[in-house]
């Protein structure tokens, strides 16, 4: 187990094979490594939450849910970096901004994540149909 401090969680104490590892770190956090995901709620999203950088925390949701078209090519580096040998391992999330009642994804920089390895890596997708901020539906909204 290991012990740190957020700034939205407080004290968080958590089990070591919890962290996902960003041997990269994020777009504009380079140095910010180890992260854990937290429930958000009772819904689809999630927080990801850094273990070394108190103040930085994420709201992430899996694409698949919000964004059935969604896809990202994962180039054979990557695979590599993070260990996939079953599709099944991998999870694609997207970081949201919130702002007023606003949500969007941005799914030009989505985060691909090894559920076995706990490997990590945000990568840069190419296609132009997706922006960094494509709107979110509404998270309350129920099927027709």
């Amino acid at each position: 187990m290991i012990s740190f401090d957020t700034t939205r969680f407080g004290r968080l104490e958590v089990a070591r094979d919890k962290i996902i590892y960003f041997p990269n770190g994020l777009i504009g956090f380079p140095d910010v490594r180890r992260y854990i995901l937290m429930d958000y709620k009772d819904t689809l999203l999630k927080w990801l939450q850094a273990v070394d950088a108190k103040d930085v925390a994420f709201i992430v949701a899996p694409t698949y849910e919000f964004f059935p078209d969604y896809s990202v090519k994962i180039d054979n580096q990557t695979r590599d970096l993070l260990g996939i040998e079953n599709e099944e391992d991998v999870i694609i999330l997207a970081i949201l901004r919130v702002q007023g009642e606003n949500v969007t994804a941005n799914l030009q920089g989505p985060l691909v994540i090894n559920s076995t390895s706990r490997k990590g890596v945000q990568v840069v997708n190419e296609d132009s149909r997706f922006s960094c901020r494509t709107p979110l539906k509404s998270l309350s909204s129920e099927s027709e």
